[in-house]
């Protein structure tokens, strides 16, 4: 949070049915979006473009209505409309119709099951393949509260100081009170060069704050690694996106030469992507058809991920960094090697978005993101009700940030020294 077509969420088929499954709901707003992590894809040879599922609507209204429902209703509220609202002139029938829809959905208190009129539609299909204008930061909502779930790297979001877990009030003079999360996001991006105001509210804080950010076209970094002493590798990944596997296969190969003894894990701030991409990496720590998740619907049926990569790097300690900005695929791979290595997980409890979502589109070009399911890690854990919790919490004051000073990576560091044999 996956970041398929089913986010954040994040989810791939190897079948020709694309599901739009988001690992996290979560707004991508890197490029000003709202990016649904972790889409389902149908695969043969990697990563390809996503169908969209259609679901044919039913002929005749009277086969799909349920028992005890008078519709009526309805129809006696939109009356009452065009016979007595004062601006009847000014009302779109269209819109009438897709505001009805939205409130359907609303009515779930599912922030992640929402619909998307025809045009929103077309911009959703366009912002997940290509790069936007925007401040750089994934937004979801937690307790009714609409916050930033991670920062990019590098982005406008972090530079203006933002971090994951900040409470996001207003969006310019907007309150965020009720607001769901496509809503915000159209509110936070915009035009390249222009600013937009957040007033951010820290639990540190005894006083909201207001961020003036000046929207950019954003970049979306995936990996970067080092070696460090002890020949310790350390890899920083800060999504799952489509190319998220191959580069981090580059990586791997660049560190071979250097023996390393050691991993660690960076899922710090990592939002989540593609399903696909987090089982494909898991193969590089686990021995072929270990499970890496699976996907429960609410008939109590099962898929099951496997990994099936070449286990290069499982005989390597490894620790793996985690915070209140990871989720969706992060989760997915975090949970995965604690569950089948016993991996240790240093930071704060990760975001818990582990349900998936799909998209359906329906006849006029509008369409509806729906959960369907969600995500349990190999031990059984359901990710989306607790997130994952460390096994040694460290946290990051503002000090440290200022300083330079990263407590948390320096305890993976400590603890990986002490496993290196």
């Amino acid at each position: 949070m996956m970041q398929y077509l089913k986010n954040g969420a994040d989810r791939f088929f190897p079948s020709k049915i694309a599901k739009l499954g988001f690992f996290i709901f979560i707004g991508l707003i890197f490029v000003g979006v709202s990016f649904y992590f972790g889409y389902q894809y149908g695969f043969e040879k990697g990563i390809e473009n996503p169908k969209t599922l259609i679901i044919k609507g039913v002929n005749n209204l009277e086969e799909g209505m349920p028992e005890g429902i008078d519709f009526n209703v309805f129809w006696q509220a939109w009356q009452i409309i065009k016979d007595k609202y004062v601006y009847v002139e000014q009302v779109d029938n269209q819109k009438l119709v897709y505001g009805a829809i939205s409130g359907l959905l609303n009515s779930l208190g599912d922030s992640y099951t929402v619909f998307m009129p025809p045009a929103d539609a077309k911009k959703f299909g366009e912002d997940i393949s290509g790069e936007f204008s925007g401040i750089g930061a994934e937004i979801g909502i937690r307790n009714n509260q609409l916050l930033i779930i991670a920062p990019l790297k590098n982005s406008p979001a972090e530079k203006a100081g933002l971090r994951a877990g900040d409470k996001i009030f207003k969006i310019n003079s907007t309150s965020t009170e009720g607001l769901i999360v496509d809503e915000a996001v159209k509110l936070i991006r915009g035009k390249e060069g222009t600013t937009v105001i957040l007033t951010i509210m820290r639990n540190s804080w005894d006083n909201p704050k207001e961020f003036k950010i000046v929207r950019q076209i954003i970049q979306i970094p995936t990996v970067d690694w080092e070696i460090k002493e002890n020949k310790i590798a350390y890899f920083s990944l800060h999504n799952f996106y489509e190319n998220a596997p191959f580069l981090f296969y580059r990586a791997v190969i660049d560190t071979i030469f250097s023996n390393p003894k050691g991993i660690i894990l960076d899922l710090r701030n990592n939002p989540g992507g593609y399903l696909e991409a987090a089982v494909n990496i898991a193969g590089w720590f686990l021995d072929a058809n270990d499970l890496v998740v699976s996907e429960e619907f609410r008939s109590g049926s099962k898929e099951e991920f496997k990994a099936s990569g070449n286990g290069y790097l499982k005989d390597l300690p490894i620790v793996i960094l985690i915070n209140e900005g990871s989720a969706s695929a992060s989760e997915i791979l975090a949970g995965a090697l604690r569950d089948n290595r016993g991996a240790k997980l240093v930071g704060k409890k990760s975001f818990g978005k582990g349900t998936v979502q799909e998209l359906a589109g329906l006849k006029d070009g509008s369409q509806i993101k729906v959960t369907v399911a969600h995500w349990i890690t190999p031990n059984g854990q359901i990710i989306e009700k607790n997130g994952l919790t460390p096994d040694y919490e460290v946290n990051i004051t503002d000090e440290d940030i200022e300083s330079g000073n990263d407590p948390q990576l320096a305890k993976a560091l400590e603890i990986i020294r002490s496993e290196i044999k």
